[in-house]
């Protein structure tokens, strides 16, 4: 199964980008679920499926086309079916505060509830063999980053953390409790958790494999946009996933020569040639303006034409590796990019700002650095079998 993942920041159109994806998968006969992880779902809409035939749904997959589903994660019919103990002990302690039945069930839908729950899908279907592709329209950056980083974050909680909390909680309860205004967690409540995260087991080989998983990054020809999805690309990469594809959506075509447009024009052209520099190898589509909206089917088709090729499959691996890692050292930061036909004597490099530049010969590469490692300065570089290796340390 391969899982395509799209990302960006708010309003770039990657919901339409997604489910145009989707529909040109599935003309090309291939078994495709488009599964949206933003909590604030508008890929019904994208469809145009008006009224309450889709909206008041459970997160269950709808047929669109034989060969194409769509689902929208539903969080109160996944609390029902996941994190009923851990919802309702969240409600109760809300409770105890004054705050209403109503107020405390809003309340106790947790941050990062949804993206958990999309995850377990995620692997319940590679399980089931049940799709070729999996879709996957992301919440604005910030929320896509913490959905990739959660996997992580949790194995570690599961092992360091929760045995001796649940040990130590199991000793202190019955006392804790007659002197605690707020009854202290149940032993359900950590039951739930394990076989939480029992589900999610394997879901961060699965989107670090890029074989398996691949990140298409959608962005505008805007300045501000492009900032952000140069600092989304650095994070991905910080995670070990792999970008594939910048989708730049919304470029004004050829053939608008209206005067208002000249300014805009220009502005763009000179954004996407940066794009093309910064992002190298990784490609830049470019995704033309349409004169309407995109909405419902036949527009998503047209769409789908505009973005891929009568002979292109959206879900081939184009890229299997990484541009470059960051590895942590006892002393040090490192960046592993590959250089396969560079020479000592033409690599230069220097760092502005929070950039890595990267000169070779006459062209120029920029790593955006994560803000853990912004302040650090380079010290010492080393080009090794086709790979320049930067050690960079505290000043």
């Amino acid at each position: 199964m391969r899982i395509l993942l799209f990302s960006g920041k708010g309003g770039v159109g990657k919901t339409s980008l997604a489910a145009a994806t989707g529909v040109r998968l599935a003309q090309l006969g291939k078994r495709t679920l488009v599964m949206s992880v933003d909590p604030a779902h508008s890929l019904g809409d994208a469809f145009n499926l008006g009224g309450d035939l889709f909206h008041q749904r459970t997160s269950e997959p709808f047929a669109i086309l034989p060969t194409l589903d769509i689902q929208e994660v539903n969080i109160q019919h996944e609390i029902r079916r996941h994190w009923q103990e851990i919802n309702g002990y969240v409600s109760s302690v809300l409770r105890t505060t004054g705050v209403s039945d109503v107020e405390a069930e809003e309340l106790a839908i947790l941050p990062g509830m949804e993206e958990l729950s999309a995850m377990m899908y995620v692997n319940q279907y590679q399980r089931e063999g049940r799709y070729d592709v999996l879709v996957l329209d992301c919440a604005p950056t910030a929320e896509s980053l913490r959905f990739v980083s959660m996997p992580t974050t949790l194995e570690w909680y599961m092992k360091h953390i929760f045995p001796f909390q649940r040990t130590m909680l199991k000793a202190v309860r019955p006392i804790a409790n007659r002197v605690s205004p707020v009854e202290l967690p149940p032993d359900n409540y950590f039951s739930n958790i394990a076989q939480l995260f029992r589900k999610l087991e394997g879901i961060d080989t699965l989107l670090s494999d890029p074989a398996i998983t691949s990140v298409r990054l959608v962005t505008n020809a805007e300045r501000m946009v492009l900032r952000e999805t140069q600092r989304t690309f650095v994070y991905f990469s910080l995670h070990g996933l792999t970008v594939d594809a910048i989708l730049a959506n919304r470029v004004l075509p050829v053939e608008i020569h209206d005067q208002f447009f000249v300014e805009w024009r220009t502005s763009q052209q000179a954004i996407l040639a940066e794009m093309e520099e910064y992002f190298a190898p990784v490609a830049v589509r470019r995704v033309p303006l349409f004169t309407h909206e995109v909405l419902g089917r036949d527009r998503l088709e047209e769409l789908a034409r505009a973005l891929y090729s009568d002979a292109q499959d959206p879900a081939a691996v184009v890229r299997a590796g990484r541009p470059y890692t960051f590895e942590k050292l006892e002393d040090r930061w490192e960046i592993h990019l590959d250089l396969p036909f560079a020479s000592k004597g033409e690599v230069g490099l220097f760092k502005k700002a929070d950039e890595l530049v990267i000169e070779i010969g006459t062209l120029r590469r920029h790593i955006g650095l994560p803000t853990s490692m912004a302040a650090l300065e380079p010290k010492r570089a080393r080009l090794e079998s086709g790979k320049l290796v930067v050690e960079l340390r505290e000043r």
